[in-house]
């Protein structure tokens, strides 16, 4: 039998190579796997969280992925992420299209955290800042289109707060007036009732990161 022929046919040389190749296959797939299921939370950019969810850097080494946010939840709002969140995997957080916040007046969600990633100082449903609503499609708005929808006003919890009705003409018909549905940010709280309640099939209206205001450099 050949010296470089090993019991099963394969050549030392090729056993050799084969296994200084394995690892590196290995890493390399393992590297694709973590790739995906990171892919999709960095695509997406902004994760809904509870009510009185800290910065979420802050928010990301403070939370203990027990569950009781979800488990407190009364309308089963809070789901915990599963691999697709990457490094937020466990970690609470909200679909509004599915289920949004209903702001609850005691939010429980809140009380039981453990680890303060929920801000236990936080009493005031108003003061609520998960995220900030959007419109992000006006040609398909139906009541931008100057159609009397509303819906999304209609069940806005903080209705004439978080999102008004501004009548403005319609260029369009050139008589009609268009109900317009406008968005205060500095009102909004980012439930998602609105995104869940748009009666299109993709949402027009729903909620992303709130931009922080620009401050000016010379501020201390």
């Amino acid at each position: 039998m050949d010296s470089e022929t090993t019991c099963s046919g394969i050549t030392r040389r090729q056993f050799l190579k084969g296994s200084a190749i394995t690892p590196l296959t290995l890493i390399l797939a393992g590297t694709g796997v973590a790739t995906v299921y990171l892919r999709h939370a960095d695509a997406q950019g902004f994760t809904l969280r509870p009510p009185g969810a800290i910065a979420e850097k802050r928010f990301l080494a403070a939370c203990v992925r027990c569950g009781k946010c979800a488990q407190a939840c009364p309308y089963l709002s809070i789901k915990m992420a599963g691999g697709e969140a990457g490094v937020g995997i466990g970690t609470p957080v909200i679909v509004p299209r599915e289920i949004p916040c209903y702001l609850c007046s005691d939010l429980p969600c809140v009380k039981v955290c453990p680890s303060g990633a929920l801000d236990k100082k936080l009493e005031d449903i108003e003061k609520i800042r998960m995220g900030t609503a959007v419109i992000i499609d006006r040609e398909s708005c139906l009541s931008i289109r100057g159609l009397r929808c509303e819906v999304c006003y209609r069940q806005c919890p903080l209705i004439d707060k978080a999102i008004v009705i501004e009548p403005r003409h319609n260029t369009r018909t050139g008589e009609h007036t268009i109900m317009e549905p406008v968005v205060r940010k500095e009102k909004c709280v980012g439930c998602g009732i609105c995104e869940k309640s748009c009666v299109l099939p993709k949402p027009v209206i729903v909620v992303q990161k709130t931009v922080e205001t620009q401050k000016d450099s010379y501020e201390f």
